[in-house]
């Protein structure tokens, strides 16, 4: 039988110092960022994680700190870890065993960013910043400023990836600049390497490093298929196996983002119910586990969701239908983008009519457990998406045979911090 005995911590973080002075934490994904410690294969232990601003998000009742947040800091990552043993071509197997928000700081925020400040999915229609908090009791969570609504998290880290080979670091720098430079859309459509708060962990007293990641280094903000990364993900919880292929010696293994709580696209970019906290992580090398598993190039990682699940009862989700037809009445052809759009659209229109503004019922969708699903993607022109409302979430009945009664009282609500 193995040796059972306390789980080790292998990182601790300070929530009292600022997050580009520690040294367990770092910024951009790039093969040369130094290892803060090692891990063996095999073996289970503790990460203690910021939060994805690394603490620029105040517990208070004004979204200025969302509006005014320095996008050019995050995502603070706890990392990067040698996993011993791995090497390019093998896979590294991450168990999911707990994800739990510190106990002195029992709470979490969610947000919206402005359109000129990162933005999110819905911000031609809701461009201001807003932000919510959210109180834990155990497994529960609920917010003073989204009042009647109380459900239990999904807790789940929003990144976790191995580091990219220089070879596949340089791969993304070319498609997404590609894309910057060709792009006709009206707005960022990827973010390039950025030279200012570049975070480089152990390395912070190399300006050579720190100059040169800075000036290859790829943003954290985007998943990306190599890898994983920020992925956003809510059913990676507790009891889930991530399959990361490795691509550098060692691995160099990283995890943040924490999540208690997300609702599946997490909307509004800041949309999950963020936290900072700890997770617990068993790790396994599978020697030449790219060819065992059918990872391609490397690419792909996959993962079994685990047992944790919130439950609703039979004929408890509200489902709501979105088109490839936008809000000024364009047709599109076969864009579940829009699609989905068109869902979180009409899910706002609903709960209106019970007293929520935009801005609670935007925030709500990005970080209470709804189910998003692709319905159909073959009938031409329209793909169609769906959004799953959880109704018990609410202190009060949001059912469609109540929403149908002429006379729904409007509730006080009140209103989120703007």
């Amino acid at each position: 039988m193995p040796h059972s005995g306390p789980i080790r911590t292998a990182l601790k973080v300070d929530l009292d110092k600022p997050a580009d002075e520690q040294e367990a934490l770092h910024n951009r994904w790039h093969p040369d960022v130094p290892f803060y410690g090692t891990i063996k294969n095999g073996e289970t232990v503790k990460i203690e994680c910021v939060d994805w601003t690394g603490g620029q998000i105040g517990n208070n009742d004004s979204a200025d700190d969302v509006r005014n947040v320095d996008l050019t800091k995050i995502h603070y990552l706890s990392g990067p870890f040698e996993i011993e043993t791995a090497e390019p071509g093998d896979v590294l197997l991450v168990e999911i065993q707990d994800v739990q928000p510190f106990d002195h700081q029992p709470w979490g925020f969610t947000g919206v960013f402005t359109k000129e400040n990162g933005g999110g999915f819905l911000d031609e229609i809701y461009p201001e910043a807003a932000k919510a908090i959210w109180d834990f009791q155990g497994i529960f969570c609920s917010s003073r400023h989204i009042p009647g609504v109380r459900f239990a998290g999904l807790i789940h880290p929003g990144i976790l990836g191995c580091a990219p080979s220089a070879e596949i670091l340089a791969e993304w720098n070319r498609r997404e600049g590609e894309l910057i430079s060709t792009t006709s859309l009206e707005r960022i459509v990827a973010q390039p390497p950025e030279p200012q708060n570049v975070h480089v962990g152990k390395g912070k007293g190399d300006a050579e490093l720190t100059k040169k990641v800075g000036k290859e280094g790829a943003r954290t903000i985007p998943g990306r298929p190599e890898h994983g990364g920020n992925c956003d993900i809510k059913n990676l919880s507790r009891g889930s196996k991530v399959y990361l292929p490795v691509h550098v010696k060692g691995a160099k293994f990283s995890v943040g983002d924490l999540h208690f709580s997300q609702g599946d696209g997490e909307i509004s970019f800041c949309g999950a119910i963020e936290i900072a906290g700890i997770i617990t992580l068993k790790f396994d090398v599978i020697k030449n586990g790219q060819e065992l598993l059918g990872m391609k190039g490397g690419k792909s990682p996959i993962f079994l969701p685990g047992p944790v699940q919130p439950q609703f009862g039979p004929g408890r989700m509200l489902y709501f239908e979105g088109f490839s037809v936008d809000e000024s009445g364009k047709q599109h052809y076969m864009d579940a983008t829009i699609a989905y759009r068109q869902s979180c659209l009409r899910v706002i229109e609903y709960l209106k009519r019970f007293g929520y503004d935009d801005y609670q019922i935007y925030l709500m969708l990005s970080c209470i457990p709804i189910e998003g699903h692709v319905a159909g993607i073959v009938d031409i022109p329209n793909a169609c998406t769906t959004i799953g409302l959880p109704m018990d979430i609410f202190d009060f009945d949001i059912s469609p045979d109540a929403a149908a009664k002429a006379a729904v009282k409007k509730l006080d609500l009140g209103k989120c911090a703007r």
